[in-house]
């Protein structure tokens, strides 16, 4: 069995950069896989020649350097460990942990031996103050939980039982978590029990403690109550509507401020509209997707039940992987699940549906592409496996699972 699931699209991007004058700064929610993605590079930098006294890996939520709590005990360990005659590869992972830590890295930044990577597990550790402190200094690498792809690949080639499985059992499995560690667990209640510690961890250190938030319930009823809406337009008077019609009572900018705090901890993502016509987004109202639905699962009671916006939510995470900006789309009166905007500024158009054999759900869904005057990219993603791939005057449909894997662009 391996011991790390390989992540091409990660490990390229950090030798893509090694040696270059640039932080690598790696953001994502906890447990998605920064600290072995840092530990599969410092084994390749190892493999290449490099060796151990120029590595330096420090990682802040290992009690091993608990006792380093400002920015001069951890700039002493390290130009005490560092030979500036030669290159060092400075690895510091969850350093949010330390106040003010952006002036070590930049320290750290102006050496001429030194290349450095950071790693966070919340939106806002690359804060106004550290941007701007490290403006055009930095590159960074959002990382999710486990591609579908990845998922399937591990599978096939680490447990003989499910080498065959249908790519329908293989996503069921999926949706369970897509967190890499509960790749090794065989039981659902040990997943279930994995999950709730990350789910705690994240909602206490990265959402209640970064933000300063001591009403806890009301935190978790919030994010009960978007969890459940996945897929579907929110706004803030939504939002304390709902509260409001089940007898909980909180202002505007709470709400705000709560929603603000789960999104940099990394649960949701937003997403905003983009008016196609004018090329321009709109503010207001957005969408929210969850980082993991196995999380979503052990949140809501009725989890599975809402297949459509679950299927939505696996394929909006996937663009976020392979596009440059992800929004939902404004035509007219009409919208469109996706719109893609390319490193090119060219645009690529989505609709998700779970299934378009019924005649007026197929007329549905491909009615906001059809009044795109362009000539865009259209795709229609639905898990049919009758006639799964059609061609509609030049709307592609694909099945969504060989998508995800990328076999229809082979």
């Amino acid at each position: 069995m391996e011991k790390y699931i390989k992540r091409p699209q990660y490990t390229n991007f950090l030798r893509n950069w090694k040696d270059k004058n640039i932080i690598k700064v790696i953001s994502g929610v906890r447990r998605s896989g920064k600290s072995t993605l840092l530990t599969m590079f410092q084994e390749e930098l190892r493999e290449s020649g490099i060796r151990d006294d120029q590595i330096h890996n420090i990682n802040f939520e290992s009690r091993k350097y608990r006792k380093i709590s400002n920015i001069d005990e951890l700039e002493n360990l390290l130009y005490k460990r560092m030979d500036l005659t030669k290159m060092n590869y400075v690895f510091l992972d969850e350093i949010e942990r330390i106040p003010e830590f952006e002036k070590v890295v930049d320290s750290l930044f102006v050496e001429k031996n030194v290349d450095v990577y950071i790693t966070g597990s919340n939106a806002y550790f690359l804060s106004s103050e550290l941007a701007t402190l490290l403006s055009g200094r930095y590159v960074e690498l959002s990382i999710l939980p486990l591609s579908f792809e990845e998922f399937v690949r591990w599978q096939r080639e680490n447990r003989p039982d499910r080498r065959y499985f249908s790519l329908a059992m293989h996503y069921q499995k999926y949706l369970k978590s897509s967190f890499p560690f509960t790749l090794i667990l065989e039981k659902d209640e040990d997943i279930t029990t994995y999950l709730e510690g990350i789910y705690s961890t994240v909602l206490v250190k990265d959402v209640a403690t970064k933000h300063d938030i001591a009403d806890i319930a009301n935190l978790e009823r919030i994010n009960q109550f978007l969890f459940s809406v996945i897929g579907s337009m929110i706004s803030t008077n939504k939002i304390k509507n709902t509260l409001a019609s089940n007898g909980l009572s909180l202002s505007p900018l709470t709400v705000d401020k709560y929603v603000s705090a789960l999104e940099a901890g990394l649960l949701f993502y937003p997403v905003c509209k983009y008016n196609v016509r004018g090329k321009r987004l709109l503010a207001r109202e957005e969408k929210l997707y969850a980082v993991d639905i196995g999380l979503r699962n052990i949140i809501l009671p009725d989890a599975n039940e809402d297949a459509g916006h679950i299927l939505e939510n696996i394929i909006f995470l996937e663009l976020l992987r392979r596009k440059r900006h992800v929004y939902v789309g404004k035509y007219d009166e009409y919208e469109i699940d996706f719109v893609t905007v390319n490193t090119d500024d060219s645009l690529e158009f989505y609709q998700v549906a779970l299934t378009t054999l019924d005649e007026k759900t197929l007329e549905r869904e491909l009615r906001p592409l059809q009044k795109l005057n362009n000539s865009y990219p259209k795709f229609l993603l639905t898990l049919d496996e009758i006639n799964p791939n059609a061609n509609y005057e030049g709307i592609r449909k694909i099945n969504a699972l060989e998508w995800l894997l990328d076999v229809s662009l082979d």
